[in-house]
């Protein structure tokens, strides 16, 4: 009896394991390419191996937006790089398998075939600056300044006179919140806090909150801006997040890449004639970021900036990056810097 039983539980165990077979250990993608990370130069070229004999009846191939149907096995498939996000990306299998569905994917690197510009600056002109401020957003809207600050029990919002740093409003946040980055759209200011996994939404006449949002997939609020239509949000991640103007959620996103490195820690950000401009944490430099691929187009060295302003205990690094767009001026400063520069960029 005891054999018989031990007979019915290895049969119903082997039943159960064969319903639950992982069909996509069966097949594998070959890449002409012969390696993982290429670049928006080249085109990503391979097939579908079955490695046992299957009955396939449909496969899909999708990459990015772009989906290639009705081939069959072992036929060839292409995808040209050239206007894709870069980064890490998947390529996705979806097979008809014997009546299943079977899916599998495999992770493709896309780098930037080309090197960023390197730029210097010249300094054109100097402001004062609140030393206590320290600075996580800065945008203009008009001739006014407005500056998001951080640290628990210190952040706030600002509206600034640029020129004689003055501040001429200034809202205090909960303790609760470590203040973030700031844009302005739509006659709203929208400021992110740091891990409270939410943002805040004030109407930009009278500094009054309206309401607040949550993040989504995003890890932290790190930086912002706008391009009239949609908000890039940083996080402190490989990833810069394109939000919904209206909802605020994030739809996609893109990844600061070089000819040889996905970059992260991305921090404040502004948008800059069609092109992000995003300071990197830790380093006194800031990326010219391409909104559309990730492709990190430029790098400025501000090194030598943060000697020019009073060295003091709680000196910290280069953040924060404003472009006065009537005048096509731009201006930077950092966290608790005493001054405001304005700079002239020049290529190396």
């Amino acid at each position: 009896m005891r054999n018989f039983k031990l007979l019915v539980f290895i049969f119903l165990t082997l039943i159960l394991f064969s319903c639950d077979e992982d069909l996509s250990k069966d097949f594998k993608i070959q890449l002409d390419n012969k390696s993982k990370t290429l670049n928006n130069s080249e085109v990503l070229k391979g097939n579908i191996k079955a490695l046992k004999d299957h009955e396939v009846n449909s496969v899909q191939i999708r990459f990015q937006n772009e989906i290639i149907s009705d081939l069959k096995l072992s036929e060839s498939f292409s995808f040209d790089l050239s206007q894709v996000k870069l980064g890490n990306h998947s390529l996705e299998i979806l097979l008809e398998v014997n009546g299943e569905e079977v899916k599998f994917s495999e992770t493709i690197k896309i780098l930037n075939s080309k090197k960023p510009l390197l730029y210097t600056y010249e300094v054109v002109n100097t402001y004062p600056h609140d030393i206590l401020a320290y600075t996580q957003g800065l945008e203009f809207h008009g001739d006014t300044l407005y500056e998001s600050t951080g640290q628990r029990g210190e952040s706030s919002l600002r509206k600034v006179n640029y020129e004689t740093g003055e501040v001429l409003q200034k809202v205090e946040l909960d303790q609760f919140y470590f203040g973030e980055g700031l844009t302005i759209l739509n006659d709203k200011i929208y400021q992110l806090t740091w891990q409270s996994q939410e943002g805040l939404v004030y109407d930009l006449e009278t500094m009054n909150m309206l309401n607040k949002f949550a993040y989504s997939e995003s890890k932290e609020g790190w930086g912002l801006c706008n391009d009239g239509e949609k908000l890039y949000k940083s996080d402190g991640t490989d990833k810069i997040w394109i939000l919904n103007k209206e909802s605020l959620e994030e739809e996609f996103y893109i990844q600061p890449t070089t000819n040889n490195a996905i970059l992260n820690q991305v921090n404040e950000l502004e948008w800059v004639e069609d092109k992000i401009y995003a300071n990197t944490y830790q380093k006194d430099g800031v990326v010219i970021i391409n909104p559309k691929t990730g492709a990190v187009d430029g790098v400025v060295d501000f090194r030598g900036l943060r000697d020019k302003v009073k060295q003091h205990s709680r000196l910290d690094v280069l953040n924060g990056v404003a472009y006065h767009k009537n005048s096509d001026r731009l201006f930077v400063t950092g966290k608790n810097w005493d001054k405001l520069f304005e700079v002239k960029l020049t290529e190396k």
